[in-house]
């Protein structure tokens, strides 16, 4: 692969990875700017944001500016993937989205569970078809310079709360939670076929798939999440989560649980008795300290043989390396502010490539 030389190496670092056998350092996604490097291309000017996001020529020339001044480190990964934004799979089933500079929100218009609305997938949808083009067009340009990582998909009740609002939702668990169970199961079916027409398209020039989380897999791997559950109980994630989750499980090779703040932690004994998850992404969240801080916390999640994925301080990368084996670990190291930095982190422990 042109933007990572080492690529079959890499490729072997993560199947030890999965299978938590990388016994002498954890994985790192580890990147830093190479020197010089000139500003991003200008957006152009579009009468609607939307079109600026759709906007296919400008994502390509964004994409191949981060990627010819980035060092890829240790086991970062020249990744692109199509993105409108963390609510487009509840537009696909026509939920209205509106867009900014920096992300898209959903517009709350689903009006209740009375009559019941069975929720399919529309496959002729305008979003459904614009991540698909845009998916075909990333695919060409990579080739075997760059992955092409699958879109954000937040299926299940996270969707949901896209459709009603978070509110809304909550009153709904409590009101008519047998709603909430039969809709993201008829939301997981929606995930498969999105995610498999994905997935045909960009494994036919590349090997295993990935996706905004960074890690590759050689079959069909994604991160699940449910970032909803950070505001019900355990019973009732039990409940209403689970079941869909197990779904998703059995659907893909390997997934990695999207772990949202400290209000989410209270379903991480729940998610580690789910024998089918491979792992855990812990996200502190942002005014909370950093991993250093939630050593216990990770150790929970090794001891019950699960992979930690987790955002790391390029200062605190040293503690982490000597707190924790190395199984199954995999640190993204933010802060980090140029290629030779990169570097020295990557001598520091012990990337050999």
């Amino acid at each position: 692969m042109f933007y990572k030389p080492h690529w079959e190496q890499v490729q072997q670092r993560y199947r030890e990875y999965w299978a938590r056998e990388n016994h002498d350092r954890p994985l790192l996604d580890l990147t830093g700017p190479k020197a010089g490097r000139p500003a991003p291309p200008s957006a152009p000017r579009h009468a609607r944001m939307r079109d600026l996001w759709c906007d296919m020529e400008y994502n390509l020339a964004r994409a191949r500016w981060q990627l010819e001044h980035t060092y890829f480190g240790a086991e970062a990964l020249p990744i692109q993937w199509p993105n409108l934004g963390p609510d487009l799979f509840a537009a696909l089933y026509g939920i209205p989205l509106e867009y900014g500079p920096a992300t898209s929100w959903s517009l709350h218009t689903l009006a209740g569970w009375e009559p019941y609305p069975a929720l399919r997938l529309d496959r002729e949808n305008f979003y459904y078809r614009k991540i698909i083009e845009m998916t075909e067009a990333f695919v060409a340009d990579a080739r075997d310079r760059y992955l092409v990582g699958i879109t954000d998909i937040h299926a299940g009740l996270d969707a949901l709360v896209a459709m009603r609002g978070p509110e809304e939702l909550c009153l709904d668990a409590l009101e008519c939670p047998d709603a909430l169970r039969r809709a993201a199961l008829e939301l997981c079916t929606g995930f498969k076929t999105l995610y498999d027409e994905l997935y045909a398209i960009t494994t036919r020039y590349q090997r295993g798939s990935t996706n905004w989380l960074g890690a590759w897999h050689p079959g069909r791997w994604y991160v699940t999440s449910c970032d909803f559950g950070g505001l019900i109980s355990r019973e009732m994630f039990d409940e209403l989560v689970v079941d869909e989750l197990r779904a998703e499980l059995a659907f893909l090779d390997a997934s990695i649980f999207h772990l949202d703040g400290p209000g989410a932690l209270k379903q991480l004994d729940r998610l580690l008795a789910i024998e089918e998850l491979d792992g855990i992404q812990w996200v502190y969240g942002a005014g909370q300290p950093t991993a250093t801080h939630w050593l216990d916390v990770l150790r929970r999640i090794q001891q019950a043989g699960k992979l930690v994925n987790i955002e790391v301080t390029a200062a605190e990368l040293p503690a982490l390396l000597e707190a924790l084996p190395p199984e199954g670990v995999l640190y993204r190291v933010n802060g980090v502010h140029s290629e030779e930095e990169a570097r020295a982190l990557e001598k520091l422990a012990g990337v050999e490539y």
